[in-house]
């Protein structure tokens, strides 16, 4: 019966998780820096990240953020602020070195703890996220599907995004890949160092609509 809906919840989220962002850059970062162990625990962090946007999209609270300027831009600058955090950690991180981290992260000194709460944080304060979640559960899904499935489907949108991300992080973990990155030297983190600050700078001073 929600066969239809579901089809258009997962093709919606499809586009939206495929568009690089912060939760991208992130995950690859951690990949080819520390290696597949804390960029998989990164993805795994982003993934379970939703389950707070499906959690307010349920229960309402994503509307009331969003008709609120004071609450959308409090939560705004804490997540352009973190971006920003980030960044500037990247551009100042020493030169890479595939020493500390196998292909499989085995020797990283990051703790799968640690991997999963930048992946968590990242995703969970993106206010990006917030909008789109919302025009979801408003728009593409019926308000009046049951709150259960709703529920499922937001299991499966936490599901479908860790298992995208695990993709990336098994991607640019790959012992070529990360050479390949390591080559660049100090220049690999000063681009996603940028990306994030200029992501952290845009989500700043955006406006909702």
């Amino acid at each position: 019966m929600y066969w239809m809906e579901f089809m258009t919840v997962a093709l919606v989220h499809l586009l939206a998780v495929a568009s690089p962002g912060p939760d991208f850059a992130v995950v690859v970062r951690e990949s080819v820096t520390q290696g597949r162990r804390v960029g998989s625990w990164t993805a795994l962090g982003v993934g379970c990240g939703i389950f707070v946007h499906v959690a307010y999209s349920l229960l309402g609270i994503g509307l009331i953020v969003s008709q609120s300027i004071v609450l959308f831009n409090l939560f705004k600058w804490l997540a352009a602020g973190y971006l920003l955090y980030l960044g500037w950690r990247a551009l100042r991180a020493r030169p890479m070195s595939l020493d500390t981290a196998d292909e499989d992260g085995t020797t990283s000194d990051r703790s799968r703890w640690q991997a999963f709460v930048v992946g968590f944080v990242t995703n969970g304060l993106n206010p990006k996220a917030t909008l789109f979640f919302l025009s979801l559960f408003t728009v593409v899904i019926n308000p009046d599907t049951p709150l259960l499935v709703q529920a499922g489907y937001g299991v499966y949108l936490a599901g479908a995004t860790a298992l995208w991300f695990l993709l990336v992080a098994w991607l640019f973990s790959r012992g070529r890949v990360r050479a390949g990155f390591a080559r660049m030297g100090h220049w690999f983190d000063r681009l996603t160092g940028a990306v994030l600050i200029g992501l952290g700078v845009r989500l700043a001073v955006s406006e909702i609509g």
